[in-house]
C-alpha cells in the first residue's frame, strides 16, 4: 500500500504543472526580494530626501506610553522606540510593503496579459480551423481497435 502510494505521488509530482509551480514559486520568491531591494533602496530614498530627508521606515505614530518610564526623544527610530515598549502604529514600513505589492501586482497583471494575448491567438486558429470542416460531408467509419464503434471522419471533396 505503501509502495503504491508512493508511485501516485511520484505521478503526481512529475506532472508538468506541479514542476511549473515549483518553479514559479521560487522565482516569485526571488523576484520578490528584487523588488523589496528596489523600494527600499532606490525608490524611496529620494521621496525620503523630497520630503526633508525623512527615512519612511522610521515613520511611526506613537499612541501609547513608554514602558516603566523611559523617555525617548522626539525623533527616535522606530526601532529605538518598539525597544523602549511604546506601542506604535508603522506606517512608513505599510507604505514600503504597498509599493512592493503594487510593483509585483502590476508585474503579474503584465504577465498575464501576456499569456492571455497568447492564448487568444491560439483560440482563434482553433475556431478557424474548426469553421473550415463545417461545409465538408461527414462519413462514418469504424475503429476496429476501440470495439467497432463509429466516429465521424470529414472528407475534404
Amino acid at each position: 500500500m505503501l509502495r503504491k502510494m508512493a508511485g501516485e505521488f511520484k505521478t503526481f509530482a512529475m506532472r508538468g504543472n506541479v514542476i511549473d509551480l515549483a518553479v514559479g514559486v521560487i522565482i516569485g520568491g526571488a523576484f520578490g526580494q528584487i523588488v523589496t531591494s528596489l523600494v527600499n533602496d532606490i525608490v524611496m530614498p529620494p521621496i525620503g530626501r523630497l520630503l526633508g530627508g525623512v527615512d519612511f521606515k522610521d515613520l511611526y505614530w506613537r499612541i501609547g506610553d513608554y514602558q516603566s518610564g523611559k523617555e525617548l526623544p522626539s525623533g527616535s527610530s522606530l526601532e529605538a522606540v518598539r525597544a523602549a515598549g511604546a506601542p506604535v502604529i508603522a506606517y512608513g514600513q505599510f507604505i514600503n510593503i504597498l509599493i512592493n505589492f503594487l510593483i509585483i501586482a502590476f508585474c503579474v497583471f503584465m504577465v498575464v496579459k501576456v499569456i492571455n494575448k497568447l492564448t487568444e491567438g491560439r483560440k482563434k486558429g482553433r475556431a478557424a480551423g474548426r469553421a473550415d470542416l463545417e461545409g465538408m460531408p461527414v462519413l462514418p467509419v469504424r475503429r476496429a481497435h476501440q470495439g467497432g464503434a463509429l466516429r465521424a471522419l470529414h472528407v475534404r471533396a
